[in-house]
Formats: structure tokens, C-alpha cells, sequence
């Protein structure tokens, strides 16, 4: 497995070993021994599946308490990830960074605990893939607001004047009702 460093400390973006013929294609999407090697030692307990429709946005999500590493990978579809530093002893505490994971490009992206998760789906659908190392607890559960001017995401939508594209975007109700970056709570 390939592992690339990103801007935001303990993020990692993971390339299997992906062995293909004409008849498809075989990869190991985890195996605790390659992972540990790669520095991501925390035992899973959970699976989630999320099937979402071009344009939907989720997030950014953060468990307060019961906090979540997540490894995020698409099977189908292709998304755009990101990732919120929440972390206010971190030299990176605020900033955001995004990558393309797809079905097609087989990338994978380790999320630890003290970050906020959201993604965009940029193809027709997409089925995303997350284990996480804690379980879900909706009573901690917290939404920082995707579209929050201060962040200045760059997401992917299309339309134009920005506004458009901004109308574009379908967000759960829950989602709309996220936080500011500068109300939001945070990690140590």
C-alpha cells in the first residue's frame, strides 16, 4: 500500500495494490497488518455504506464525545472528501483539505479522531465505504456548517453566478442547521 502524507497532520491518503486482468480486478481494502505499518494501529468497530446522488453534500460531521477515526473509500462514484482540523493544539487547527476518492482511482482516506468529515458526490451517484473506530452516538454528534464563509471550502458544484451553484447543492435538514467554524466545539 502507497501512503501519501497530506497538509493536515495524520491525515492519510492510501493507494492498495490493486491487481487487475481482463477479467476485473482484486485489491485488499484492510488488512490490519498493512495498517499498522502505515501508522493507523485503532481497531474498527463499525461499517457504514452511504449511497448519496450528484450534488448532495454531507457534513462536516464530528462525534464531540465517542470521537471517530474513519477510512473512507468510494466503490462507486466519485466524491470530494474533506477534512476539518478541530484540533486547537494542532498548527493546522481550522484548516480544511480535500481529495477525490472514486471507484476508478481506488484511493482510500484515513481520517483520526479531532477532524471533521464531509463529502460531495461530483459523478451521477456514489457509494462511499467507512469504518470507523468508535460507534455512532447521535447525542454527540455535531455539524460544523458546510458552506461557513470563514472556511471558504472550495466545493465542486456547478451553476454560476456562485449563487446558482450554492442553490445547487442538496443538504439534509440536520446539515442545515450546522454551526459556524467559530461556534463550533472543539478538540484539546
Amino acid at each position: 500500500m502507497n501512503k501519501t502524507l497530506t497538509s493536515l497532520a495524520g491525515i492519510l491518503l492510501l493507494e492498495p495494490r490493486v491487481f487487475g486482468d481482463d477479467r476485473g480486478f482484486f485489491l485488499e481494502s484492510y488488512n490490519q497488518r498493512a495498517f499498522a505499518e502505515s501508522g493507523i494501529t485503532e481497531p474498527f468497530v463499525q461499517d457504514n455504506h452511504s449511497y448519496s446522488r450528484k450534488n448532495v453534500i454531507r457534513g462536516l460531521h464530528y462525534q464531540i464525545r465517542q470521537p471517530q477515526g474513519k477510512l473512507i473509500r468510494v466503490v462507486i462514484g466519485e466524491i470530494l472528501d474533506v477534512a476539518l482540523d478541530l484540533r486547537r493544539s494542532s498548527a493546522t487547527f481550522g484548516k480544511w483539505e480535500s481529495f477525490r476518492l472514486s471507484g476508478e482511482n481506488k484511493r482510500m482516506l484515513w481520517i483520526p479522531r479531532g477532524f471533521a468529515h464531509g463529502f460531495q458526490v461530483l459523478s451521477e451517484s456514489a457509494h462511499v465505504l467507512y469504518k470507523t473506530t468508535d460507534f455512532y452516538a447521535p447525542e454527540h454528534e455535531r455539524t460544523v456548517a458546510w458552506n461557513d464563509p470563514e472556511l471558504n471550502i472550495a466545493w465542486q458544484l456547478e451553476g454560476e453566478p456562485a449563487t446558482s451553484a450554492i442553490a445547487s447543492a442538496i443538504v439534509s435538514t440536520k446539515d442545515q442547521r450546522g454551526v459556524p467554524f467559530a461556534q463550533a466545539e472543539t478538540f484539546e
